[in-house]
C-alpha cells in the first residue's frame, strides 16, 4: 500500500472568495451563510474526484489531506475570523473524505492566531479529532507569518499543545504557512522548517513529552543538507557543558593530529544525529539526490512518504518526463534502498506515526 502522508485539500476557487468577504465583513456573517453562498457541492465533488485521478496516475492508494497552508490567515488579527475560516476548511476536508472514504483521511488545520495563547486551538482540535474523525493536525511553527513574533517550538508557549496531542494520540505535521515578510511562502517553508528542527532537538520537548510525534515537512528544510554545521555546534555545546566531554575532545584532537588510535567515546556521548531521530520527516524534496541524502542522514525508519501532490512541485521533470511530485517513481529507482526500506517509507512508518489511522 502507498500512503501519502502529506497532501492538501484541492480547494474549489470559489471558496477563496469566502476569505475576502470574511476579512471585509468584520464578523457579520455565519459559517452557514458562507457555505450557502459560496460552496457549490458539485465543485467540491469535482475537486475530490480530481485528487483521486492524480493519485491513480502515480499509484498512490490513500492521501492524508490538510488545508492549503499558505492561506490559513494565522497572522490575521481577528481570532473569530480565523476560527471560522479554519472550521470551514476542516468541514470541506471532512466532506472530501466522505466522498472517497477509501482514498482520503483528514489532517486538521488549527485556528492559530499570532499573539494569542495556543490553547485557542483546542476546541477545533477536539472537534476535528473527536467528531470529524481526523487522524492528525497541521501545525504552523510561525503563526505570525514572517512578522518575527512567533515563539520557537522549544518555547513553553507550545507545551499545552504538545500535552494535548499526546493525550489525543495524534501527530502534528509541521508545515509553515503564509509569509508577510521578505520571503515567498516557498522560501519561508524552508526557513521555518529548518528552525523547527534546530529548536526542537536542542530543547527539553522530547524529555517532557516522550510520546510526542512530530513530522517535519519538506525533508526537514535545510537541516539534512547542512548537517555538518549542526554536528559541530552540538559537539561544542556538549564540550562546554561537561568537563569529561571536553577532555575527550582534547584527547580526540591530539590523537587525530598525531595519527594515534582514537580514544573510545564516553558512554553518555550523544550526537546531533541521535537528537534528529526524535523527529520524523516527509519525502517532499523533489530531487533524487536530496532524497538519498535524507534517507542516509535520518534513516528510512524516520521518513514518511509525502508528495504534496498537487502542489508547487507539479512541473514536469525534463530528465524523466514525469511530474516532480511523482516521488514513488524516484524512490523506486534509488538503488541502495531495499524492498523492506521502501515498504517502511510507503506504508509502515505512516501506520506507526498515525495511531488513529484505520484502513
Amino acid at each position: 500500500m502507498i500512503i501519502d502522508a502529506h497532501a492538501h485539500l484541492i480547494t474549489p476557487p470559489a471558496v477563496f472568495a469566502v476569505r475576502t468577504v470574511l476579512q471585509a465583513s468584520n464578523g457579520q456573517h455565519s459559517k452557514s451563510w458562507y457555505i450557502d453562498r459560496y460552496i457549490d457541492d458539485a465543485d467540491l465533488v469535482a475537486a475530490a474526484d480530481k485528487g483521486v485521478r492524480l493519485m491513480d496516475q502515480v499509484g498512490t492508494d490513500i492521501q492524508f489531506i490538510s488545508p492549503r497552508p499558505f492561506v490559513l490567515m494565522h497572522s490575521h488579527p481577528v481570532a473569530r475570523d480565523v476560527k471560522l475560516w479554519i472550521e470551514l476548511q476542516n468541514d470541506l476536508i471532512h466532506r472530501t473524505v466522505s466522498l472517497h472514504p477509501t482514498r482520503y483521511r483528514g489532517v486538521a488545520g488549527l485556528p492559530q492566531v499570532s499573539g494569542e495563547p495556543i490553547e485557542i486551538v483546542f476546541d477545533e482540535l477536539e472537534r476535528a479529532i473527536g467528531e470529524l474523525g481526523f487522524i492528525g493536525v497541521l501545525l504552523n511553527p510561525d503563526p505570525d507569518e514572517g512578522g518575527g513574533r512567533s515563539p520557537r517550538l522549544s518555547d513553553p508557549y507550545w507545551y499545552p499543545l504538545w500535552a494535548k496531542l499526546v493525550e489525543l494520540g495524534v501527530p502534528a505535521l509541521i508545515h509553515s504557512a503564509g509569509c508577510r515578510g521578505r520571503e515567498t511562502y516557498d522560501e519561508h517553508f524552508a526557513t521555518e522548517e529548518s528552525l523547527a528542527v534546530t529548536s526542537l532537538v536542542h530543547s527539553e520537548v522530547f524529555e517532557r513529552f516522550p510520546e510526542l510525534k512530530l513530522i517535519v515537512s519538506h525533508g526537514g528544510g535545510s537541516i539534512p543538507y547542512q548537517i555538518g554545521r549542526w554536528r559541530a555546534h552540538w559537539w561544542l555545546d556538549l564540550a562546554t557543558k561537561k568537563k569529561h566531554i571536553a577532555q575527550y575532545f582534547r584527547d580526540l584532537e591530539h590523537a587525530g593530529m598525531n595519527g594515534e588510535q582514537l580514544p573510545e567515546a564516553p558512554a553518555d556521548l550523544t550526537t546531533f544525529d541521535d537528537a534528529l531521530r526524535q523527529l520524523y520527516f516527509d519525502t517532499d524534496v523533489h530531487s533524487s539526490h536530496s532524497l538519498e541524502l535524507l534517507f542516509r542522514t535520518v534513516g528510512v525508519d524516520r521518513c514518511l512518504f509525502g508528495t504534496e501532490r498537487p502542489g508547487s512541485g507539479g512541473a514536469i521533470n525534463p530528465q524523466t518526463g514525469r511530474s516532480f511530485e511523482d516521488f514513488k517513481y524516484t524512490i523506486d529507482r534509488i538503488e541502495f534502498l531495499t524492498d523492506e526500506d521502501r515498504t517502511q517509507i510507503y506504508e509502515h512508518n505512516a501506520r506507526r506515526v498515525f495511531p488513529r489511522l484505520s484502513l
